[in-house]
């Protein structure tokens, strides 16, 4: 199914909109190297600098590293399961480190949202996708949180 998800990415990548410069740097943090790569492609394709992390280790490290450059990060787009650190984990951790940014993680997941246990990450969580999701309703996720 995520594969399937990753091709849809592709697919629809889509030409550029019009950003106004409000967002530009972007987290991209997904085990699978397909969804990682389609998104890449997707937001480097509407003028945005792509940061990925293959696992929640790596992106603790880019979190923390851009703050530390003063470089922070416009958007983080995380899969709610990673190994080793999840996206759940790092929603935590923003929550405590960089609590401004936590407004705009837009987690992912192929879990039922419904299904969330009350109180978790997955059920609380103001910006979850559901996998596989259309560029269309990502595009709708982005351009709403920039807005915000």
């Amino acid at each position: 199914m995520r594969i399937n998800s990753a091709a849809r990415i592709a697919l629809a990548c889509g030409s550029p909109f019009n950003w106004s410069g409000a967002l530009s740097r972007v987290l991209i943090v997904d085990d699978e190297s397909g969804i990682r790569f389609a998104l890449k492609r997707w937001f480097e394709r509407q003028q945005w600098t792509v940061v990925e992390a293959r696992d929640g280790h790596e992106a603790i490290e880019a979190l923390d590293g851009s703050v530390a450059l003063s470089a922070p990060f416009d958007l983080v787009v995380c899969d709610l399961h990673l190994p080793g650190v999840s996206g759940e984990d790092i929603v935590l951790r923003l929550r405590t480190d960089h609590p401004a940014l936590v407004a705009k993680v837009i987690l992912t997941t192929g879990d039922a949202i419904d299904d969330a246990m009350p109180g978790s990450v997955l059920a609380t969580h103001p910006h979850v996708l559901q996998k596989p999701f259309d560029l269309v309703t990502l595009r709708a996720f982005v351009e709403r949180l920039q807005t915000n």
